[in-house]
């Protein structure tokens, strides 16, 4: 019998769901695959936020990877979903952009061998339970240097309508004790197919290597 996890070790979540989160992106779009970058992401591309190298950790079909492409910047859109990688190289062939993208385990990104200036984190960490979440952030500092930038957008705790597996400030700043600071954490609004236009209460915390 094939495994279906690709012979790496299922997420909590994966667990739960007894699936890959591969099969999100099969038969119709994933809840959280709204067809456009998350405006989070376009305000901080607008504000010059991002610099190259960008690493996209989960980054789906790839609409965020690719808005940072337009820009001009060399970006790497990583998961671990072979469909929406695929999806994700072809909308790249269709637009005329250049984006890497590839396949790999958010909690062994130093299996890329690359380091990065800035990193886009777009709804994976709320998908990450309590313990998994510093192996992520170790995982993250592994390709990144001191100075470099994650910005990570998740689902809150906080107002009506939360997303699953809402998130809280102390959720966050346990996570990233080590190598990393916390420089800001700030309420802001994560869309999905499943709220409604105002999108979901969500945190945007921009955290700093050190």
């Amino acid at each position: 019998m094939s495994d279906p996890f690709g012979g790496r070790h299922p997420t909590n979540e994966e667990r739960r769901m007894g699936r890959p989160w591969d099969e999100s992106y099969q038969g119709g779009p994933a809840p959280w695959d709204i067809g456009d970058p998350q405006p989070a992401v376009v305000r901080v591309a607008d504000a010059g936020g991002f610099t190259g190298p960008v690493l996209d950790a989960g980054c789906g079909t790839g609409e965020n990877t690719l808005h940072i492409a337009a820009l001009g910047l060399p970006v790497l859109g990583v998961d671990v979903a072979q469909t929406a990688l695929a999806m994700a190289r072809a909308k790249a062939a269709e637009r005329g952009l250049r984006a890497e993208f590839a396949q790999a385990d958010a909690f062994q990104l130093d299996r890329l061998d690359r380091t990065f200036a800035t990193v886009l984190d777009c709804g994976l960490f709320h998908t990450f339970d309590a313990d998994e979440r510093p192996r992520y952030a170790a995982s993250l500092a592994s390709v990144t240097a001191p100075g470099a930038n994650l910005y990570l957008l998740c689902f809150s705790d906080t107002g009506p309508d939360t997303g699953p597996h809402p998130i809280t400030q102390d959720d966050l700043r346990a996570a990233f004790t080590t190598g990393w600071t916390i420089v800001t954490i700030t309420a802001d609004r994560v869309h999905t197919r499943f709220h409604d236009a105002h999108g979901a209460p969500a945190w945007f915390a921009t955290i700093k290597r050190i």
